[in-house]
């Protein structure tokens, strides 16, 4: 179900050393999304997830509006997460039909560090469902996954969710026919608890 966690710096360089500090293994640079405005680092989880580090792309300083809240980000965090869909035109139907629209669905593609491209579709992340809480559909082309081609030796142990209205993120993730539990708090939240050289690490 879980693909990706996606961690949003405002650096790449400072968010790569900031991952190491904390989990004991550099990510590795991923490439840029042409024409977004991004780049990003990436980072193994284990079982087909991986963690991305997502920042602006200083050679790409036209590109707007930017990502994930990227232009007005005060520190670094874990902002969504992308959730597995093969089947990714059904997934976005059968939510349409039980009232929650994930948006279009967008073709993506990355140009990697040894020259070749990395291509997949999505539906953009919505800032107004869930406060990040409610993932992003992604089906990737076919290839390597991201996880198998990221430094290894962290594991996702856990993943909790927090927002001080449960009940209306429950319904959003129902509609998306993914089913997990969200606790009542002040303040909303995604928070991974990682395995790695460091132990264990919570991130949010």
């Amino acid at each position: 179900m879980l693909d990706h966690l996606v961690f949003a710096v405002a650096d790449l360089d400072a968010g790569m050393a900031l991952i190491e500090e904390r989990l004991g293994i550099r990510p590795a640079p991923g490439g840029k999304h042409v024409g977004r405005g991004t780049h990003n680092a990436l980072l193994s989880l284990g079982r087909s997830t991986y963690l991305e580090i997502i920042a602006p792309d200083p050679a790409q300083p036209g590109a707007r509006p930017l990502p994930f809240g990227l232009e007005g980000l005060r520190e670094p965090r874990l902002v969504t997460w992308a959730a597995k869909a093969p089947d990714i035109e059904q997934r976005v139907e059968t939510a349409r039909a039980a009232g929650y629209d994930p948006g279009a669905i967008v073709q993506m593609s990355r140009e990697l560090p040894d020259g070749g491209r990395l291509n997949w579709s999505l539906t953009l992340p919505r800032p107004d469902a869930g406060d990040g809480l409610v993932p992003f559909l992604i089906r990737w082309e076919p290839g390597p996954h991201p996880s198998e081609t990221s430094p290894p030796g962290c594991d996702l142990i856990a993943l909790r969710r927090e927002h001080p209205e449960p009940e209306r993120v429950r319904a959003v993730l129902g509609a998306l026919g993914v089913e997990l539990p969200v606790e009542r708090a002040p303040e909303p939240a995604l928070i991974a608890t990682i395995r790695g050289p460091k132990g264990e690490v919570e991130l949010r």
